[in-house]
């Protein structure tokens, strides 16, 4: 059994026209809503072998500090500069490669991108996932390699305005 937890970014900050897109940093709301789903998942007894990020900053920062609330070393987070551009097919080919060791992973990642993921391995729609969203998807297989829609289930659905008041 293999467990993929996807995990949008938290909410980015516009505020510096000077930086690049990729060195977009969090905004208030993505530095409450991040260790908020943190806090969720660690509510639901998650645990991960793996967090897997994009390289940029808002995706590496929502990495940071959701581990933090799962008591994930923040050290451990892989940073794959891939993901920050990659399509579905360039994602899934990144977990498809993951050691099979690791049965629970993290991936942080981007919009639209995360949500197409999704749904190409649900069996039920997810829907456009808000930031710090997440979608956890359960395998019947024993490798990366092998996950798909038909050995998947969809686990939960969650995100921070079903937390919030």
């Amino acid at each position: 059994m293999k467990t993929l937890y996807l995990l949008r970014h938290a909410k980015s900050s516009w505020d510096f026209e000077e930086l690049s897109d990729h060195d977009r940093p969090l905004n208030n709301r993505g530095r409450k809503d991040a260790p908020l789903m943190g806090r969720e998942l660690a509510s639901r007894e998650v645990t991960v072998d793996l967090i897997v990020t994009s390289s940029a900053v808002r995706a590496l920062t929502t990495a940071t500090l959701v581990a933090k609330e799962l008591e994930y070393d923040p050290e451990k987070i892989a940073v794959e500069e891939e993901i920050y551009k990659a399509n579905k097919q360039e994602l899934l080919a990144i977990i498809n490669n993951i050691p099979n060791q690791f049965e629970k992973v993290m991936l942080v990642g981007h919009n639209f991108t995360i949500t197409e993921l999704a749904n190409m391995l649900s069996p039920d729609l997810v829907p456009t996932m808000p930031t710090a969203g997440v979608v956890c998807l359960q395998f019947n297989c024993g490798t990366w390699a092998e996950i798909n829609k038909e050995n998947g289930n969809l686990v939960f659905f969650d995100i921070p305005k079903n937390h919030t008041t």
